[in-house]
């Protein structure tokens, strides 16, 4: 049975169903630039059980194989001139192709793009090329190279268990190696069709050129818009962990819970204040980063986030069109040397019971909430990200966000936040996930009440001195029994 189709906990689920038609989202003006998104609402919660990763690897066979009257390499060999490219990226519940170009090219540009996803050209050998790089961005980019996402995708990946959520975007190794073009196909005619789609386009294109676009998609069979039903995932009873052993030589942690909170909720901007205050994302201002790292010298940063923000380490304001019904809250401790590993564990979990019990300062409310008033404009900077944003907006039924956080931060109180966070947030049933070498041994220090004190390079204020005697046996709330050690060539094989 379809995952999609998930009947238990029916009150306890949120329930959506989009139109049954094409959308269209229009941002006309005067640049030479032309963007082009195409938002089919499915993706990974969409995956038959028993393929996960095939909308992903669809995703991958239209933006980066031939259409039916052009091989791949005619694609790019045509693109190449004109300086442009089709990117394709697919999530839970949105799969996204976009491309930029000149105005002067749109007609080529919107001819291969348009036919890339109309009439792919299914052959073999683009297959079998797409399917092994995916299977190398899980064994090799994911696996083999970046702890840090390793990490958040399991967390992920263990707070959804048995749900639409509940497996890596890009599959199973094993479910891979058993597809064929004719799954993909099946996947095509199914999921990509006008209800599930919505059209973007921004720039200075022609008049009658959004019309054309709507009417060349009506080619698509009109099916019926991917229906989602979504059991609310609740926090384990109490804490849990994951160790992925790899030979490795840091340690990188990531943990969290689920909230019951999505974009354009009315708490929504009070818990992104606190977020915000907490661990902004690659800014130096988070309490997180400051008393980890600028105080302590632990590591390179330490971030929290409310909503999905995959390739962190490589970005520093996330893509638009990833837009997910549900969301947790996560903290994200980049890698740490292993002696230090367990006191940046037990540090990151004592500053969120901090923020739980004290909330945000109020001397210190003003200044995040200007912070997230201007940062919203850099979220929304180029066109093609204003696009995806007014993307989400649609989706979400919400008004266009960045007007919309604007004036919900501008009615904001300190009172508000502390509220927000009191009611989202917590310090226990926590979901751990931590990659490192030697897990037994780490496994073994999380569930002991024995202090895990840090190894400084350089003398600390006393302040920082007396508050690490907390800190070295702050309780993990880890029994051996809640502790689970993976090998890392397990993860997302099977």
């Amino acid at each position: 049975m379809n995952k999609l189709l998930i009947i238990a906990a029916a009150a306890l689920a949120t329930c959506f169903q989009l139109s049954a038609e094409p959308r269209l989202v229009e941002l006309q003006g005067k640049s030479p630039l032309v963007t082009i998104r195409l938002v089919f609402t499915t993706g990974a919660a969409s995956d038959p059980a028993d393929k996960p990763g095939v909308a992903a690897l669809t995703a991958q066979m239209l933006g980066n194989g031939g259409t039916k009257t052009l091989t791949y390499k005619q694609i790019t060999d045509a693109l190449y001139p004109m300086a442009a490219s089709i990117s394709a990226y697919s999530d839970k519940e949105m799969t996204t192709f976009v491309g930029q170009t000149h105005i002067d090219n749109l007609e080529k540009f919107y001819a291969l793009m348009r036919d890339a996803v109309l009439d792919p050209g299914w052959r073999s050998e683009d297959f079998t090329r797409v399917r092994d790089d995916q299977v190398n961005a899980i064994r090799v980019s994911l696996r083999g190279n970046n702890d840090e996402e390793l990490a958040k995708e399991e967390l992920y990946n263990a707070i959804y268990t048995g749900h639409p959520y509940g497996h890596e975007d890009l599959g199973t190794v094993a479910a891979l190696q058993k597809m064929t073009v004719a799954d993909l196909e099946a996947f095509h005619k199914q999921h990509y069709t006008q209800a599930n789609l919505i059209i973007g386009l921004a720039g200075g294109y022609p008049a009658g050129f959004a019309a054309r676009v709507k009417k060349d998609f009506a080619a698509l069979p009109q099916g019926a818009a991917d229906r989602f039903e979504l059991p609310q995932p609740q926090a384990p009873a109490h804490n849990q962990a994951i160790l992925i052993e790899k030979d490795t030589r840091s340690v990188a942690w990531s943990f969290g819970f689920p909230i019951a909170l999505k974009r354009g909720d009315p708490d929504f901007a009070a818990l992104l204040v606190a977020q915000s205050w907490f661990g902004q994302h690659r800014e130096s201002g988070g309490r997180l980063y400051n008393r980890m790292r600028e105080v302590r010298g632990l590591n390179y940063g330490d971030y929290a986030y409310i909503e999905y923000f995959p390739n962190g380490m490589f970005q520093f304001e996330p893509d638009p069109n990833l837009a997910r019904h549900q969301q947790i809250f996560q903290i994200w401790i980049r890698p740490v040397e292993p002696p230090n590993a367990l006191f940046a564990l037990r540090l990151a979990m004592f500053e969120l019971d901090r923020l739980v019990k004290s909330g945000i300062p109020a001397a210190d409310f003003e200044k995040t909430r200007s912070f997230l008033s201007k940062y919203v404009n850099i979220l929304t900077k180029t066109k093609s990200a204003e696009l995806g944003y007014a993307i989400d907006s649609n989706y979400y039924g919400m008004p266009e966000y960045n007007a919309w956080l604007k004036a919900a931060l501008a009615k904001l109180t300190v009172e508000d936040v502390n509220r927000a966070v009191r009611k989202y947030l917590h310090a226990d049933k926590l979901q751990i996930v931590g990659v490192a070498k030697d897990a037994q041994a780490i496994k073994a220090a999380l569930s002991s009440a024995a202090a895990t004190p840090t190894h400084y390079n350089s003398a600390k204020p006393q302040e920082i001195m007396d508050e690490d005697k907390t800190v070295d046996v702050w309780p993990t709330g880890l029994k051996p029994e809640d502790t689970k050690i993976v090998p890392v060539g397990s993860v997302f094989e099977n």
